[in-house]
């Protein structure tokens, strides 16, 4: 006697299961902890599996997610010998839940739209020495090769006002994003003086413990602020001093070099010149970041 209609159909949907690359690859993985029956048994979370991942590995983003639980993606696993699947907020989700928590607690983060949309195809390359080109080339390279916690060296980008710095350092963010890798990009004057306010509602701890462990921190404009000890020492210091112990790499923008930041750092409003605890605090920039002379004209007064 032949195949029944519906026969045939379990039959050509299993045999479209076990071609599926993903569902081949997991069960090589994990065959020798297996018991005899487990892959029949778990016919079910296989197909589960199989229908519940629509194009994870070409997502672009949480809202384009197409999966039947937005934000979440399958996982299989073992347990006495039995298949079992559940589900895992995916990378994206995980990016996003952080990037909202943080808005609501740090108040000096960017998030204007044209940060937001920033990308390396709309930075000009207008110099003619091409001291601006060699700089956004080390800049898309960080962004696509840093591996925070392997390799925990930044970026310094320094340069006049207005060349675009800032730009820049969104662009690397919005590229870290389409990797999957978490960042934080905050103005530094004013996280500075959100940090003196958290003072009053006991929010400094929390704060500090947001910025310092961000897989990769962008500190924008870093000496434009009135220095204090306080911020240098107990704020500054500790965020990179942490950072730098984890490998988590951080990028600054400055007008200032590295020596006319040391200079910056080393006066206080209450305590004036204090070069030894400024030289303290540069080792825990210099030695980790690679300095960048962004160069070009002042767009800010176009």
């Amino acid at each position: 006697m032949g195949e029944t209609g519906w026969e045939k159909r379990l039959n050509k949907a299993r045999e479209s299961l076990f071609q599926d690359e993903r569902i081949r690859s997991w069960l090589d993985h994990h065959r020798d902890e297996l018991t005899d029956g487990s892959i029949e048994q778990g016919m079910a979370e296989l197909y589960e599996y199989k229908n519940s991942t629509v194009g994870c590995h070409a997502c672009t983003s949480l809202n384009a997610c197409q999966n039947p639980m937005p934000g979440y993606q399958p996982e299989l696993y073992v347990h006495l010998g039995q298949i079992h699947m559940r589900y895992q907020p995916c990378p994206s989700k995980i990016a996003s839940e952080q990037e909202q928590k943080h808005k609501k607690l740090i108040q000096s983060m960017y998030v204007s739209d044209e940060f937001k949309k920033a990308s390396f195809e709309q930075v000009e390359l207008d110099d003619e020495d091409n001291t601006r080109g060699t700089a956004v080339i080390q800049a898309i390279t960080f962004a696509n090769e840093i591996e925070p916690k392997k390799d925990g060296k930044g970026l310094y980008l320094h340069g006049m006002f207005g060349v675009g710095k800032t730009y820049i350092a969104a662009s690397i963010q919005n590229t870290l994003a389409s990797r999957k890798i978490s960042s934080l990009l905050v103005y530094a004057p004013e996280f500075f003086r959100e940090m003196r306010q958290s003072v009053a509602d006991g929010t400094v701890s929390e704060k500090l413990d947001a910025v310092k462990a961000v897989p990769v921190l962008i500190l924008d404009d870093l000496g434009a602020e009135t220095m204090s000890a306080w911020i240098r020492d107990d704020v500054l210091g500790v965020i990179l001093q942490y950072r730098m112990t984890e490998k988590l790499p951080t990028v600054f923008t400055s007008n200032w070099d590295l020596d006319e930041l040391e200079g910056h750092l080393a006066f206080s409003q209450k305590n004036g010149e204090e070069r030894l605890k400024a030289k303290r605090l540069m080792e825990r920039i210099r030695p980790m970041t690679t300095a960048v002379y962004v160069s070009g004209r002042n767009r800010r007064h176009e």
